[in-house]
């Protein structure tokens, strides 16, 4: 959402018609599995703890959290998608929520983990450091420019430059990293894409 929004009632409108979209989008796609940054490390989560799923969707990341163990939240601007991630996850430790991400960040220490997958704020990303525990894990994965095969958003505010999410999170420690650009066989691998794993370890 543009930081140039002038008072409320043009944020709350704004608002609105950003959820409209996504309920939209939401409304014949199929329930997704967790990203390919969580579904690759799962194994480094920890056995309690406290998850987000930001900018959550219809929760892919969500559900692999909770089966996991952990009291997951996820927050969405769509309610299409939180209603339908709160039928998904009867039984599990998952609270979803309707949330502007972007006007209500997370708290200070909130959370042990926290997971973004193919949402970009680069304003948010200070709060989500500050928003993680001490040894707190930052799973991140989402669009680049340097684009090997058609795909992805093609407006640039929604993608990263070359080592730009390395950048972003300077104040984390690096346990996992991956961006493989243009080189090679563009049709393996993980392309179009970054993903991170950081930790906060003070």
């Amino acid at each position: 959402m543009s930081s140039s929004i002038g008072n409320k009632n043009d944020h709350s409108t704004a608002g609105d018609t950003l959820a409209a979209k996504w309920d939209d989008r939401y409304r014949t796609a199929g329930q997704p599995g967790a990203a390919r940054v969580l579904a690759e490390n799962s194994h480094l989560l920890p056995a309690s703890g406290e998850a987000l799923d930001l900018a959550c969707g219809l929760g892919g990341n969500a559900l692999l959290l909770a089966q996991a163990g952990l009291c997951t939240q996820a927050w969405d601007i769509s309610p299409l998608a939180i209603e339908r991630l709160n039928a998904a996850a009867a039984g599990l430790p998952l609270r979803a929520k309707v949330c502007d991400v972007l006007a209500v960040p997370p708290a200070p220490l909130s959370f042990d983990i926290i997971v973004v997958s193919r949402f970009l704020a680069r304003d948010l990303c200070p709060a989500l450091m500050i928003a993680l525990r001490p040894g707190g894990l930052l799973f991140y994965q989402t669009f680049t420019r340097d684009k090997a095969v058609p795909g992805g958003p093609s407006n640039p505010d929604f993608l990263l430059a070359e080592n730009e999410l390395l950048q972003l999170f300077t104040g984390l420690r690096l346990r996992v990293y991956r961006e493989e650009g243009c080189i090679g066989d563009t049709q393996q691998g993980l392309r179009n894409e970054i993903l991170l794993v950081a930790q906060k370890t003070d």
